[in-house]
C-alpha cells in the first residue's frame, strides 16, 4: 500500500549524528514521499479544518481565516517508520494549543483521531499535541507544503514516527477511548514513539 520512499542513502555518521539517530534508524539528506494511495489534489480555496468532538463539530475554519491564526516556527528532527530520519526540517503553522484556544476549549477527552482529505486517519493522544509538541503545519522550508509532502496542510507530531504527523489534514476529533486508525489497524503500534522502536503492534 505504501508508494515511494522506502529506500533511501543510508549514512552512519558522525557520533553527534548517532546521538540524534533513534534504534534502527539511518539519516535521510532528502524528503522521501510515502503515502497509503494516491494523492489528493487540494487546493487552498475549497480546504477546511474542523474541529470535532464525536460527530459534533466545534468549530471550522477555511484557509483565510485558519491563516489569520497565530503562525509559529517549529524546527524538528523527523523520523519515519521505515527507518529514515531527517534532521533540522523547518516547518510553519498554527500549534494546537492555538487552535483549542481560538475555539475557546480545553480538550474534552485524551484521544483524538486525526482527519485527511483522502480518508486517512490516525490517532494521537492530546498529551502529544498540545504543550508546543504538534501544529497544523502550512510551510515547509519558507514555502507552501507540496501535495506528495501533505499539502495544503498536515499535521506534524514530529517526536512520533512520521505516519502519525497525517498529510493533507482536514481536522481533528476528540474521541472518547482510543480509537485505532488507518496504518493502526494494519499492524502498525498504537502509539509510535521511535526511540522505543514502536513500529508494528506488539513492539
Amino acid at each position: 500500500m505504501a508508494t515511494r520512499g522506502f529506500l533511501g542513502r543510508r549514512s552512519g555518521g558522525d557520533e553527534s549524528t548517532r546521538e540524534r539517530l533513534p534504534p534502527g534508524q539511518f539519516l535521510e539528506t532528502g524528503f522521501p514521499v510515502l503515502s497509503a494511495g494516491p494523492t489528493p489534489q487540494v487546493k487552498a480555496e475549497d480546504w477546511r479544518f474542523k474541529l470535532k468532538v464525536g460527530p459534533r463539530v466545534l468549530q471550522e475554519w477555511d484557509w483565510t481565516s485558519f491563516n489569520a491564526l497565530p503562525q509559529t516556527r517549529m524546527t524538528r528532527d523527523i523520523h519515519c517508520v521505515t527507518t529514515w530520519s531527517k534532521f533540522d526540517t523547518a516547518w510553519e503553522g498554527v500549534l494546537i494549543d492555538d487552535i483549542l484556544a481560538e475555539a475557546g476549549i480545553e480538550p474534552p477527552t485524551g484521544f483524538t483521531l486525526a482527519h485527511s482529505s483522502d480518508g486517512y486517519t490516525t490517532n494521537v493522544t492530546v498529551p502529544d499535541l498540545v504543550g508546543g509538541k504538534a501544529m497544523v503545519a502550512l510551510r515547509y522550508e519558507g514555502l507552501p507544503i507540496t501535495p506528495d509532502h501533505g499539502g495544503p496542510a498536515r499535521l506534524l507530531v514530529p517526536h512520533l514516527y512520521f505516519w502519525k504527523s497525517a498529510k493533507w489534514i482536514t481536522g481533528l476529533q476528540f474521541t472518547q477511548k482510543d480509537e485505532l486508525g488507518f496504518w493502526e489497524l494494519r499492524g502498525y503500534h498504537r502509539y509510535g514513539d521511535p526511540w522505543l522502536e514502536q513500529r508494528y503492534t506488539d513492539d
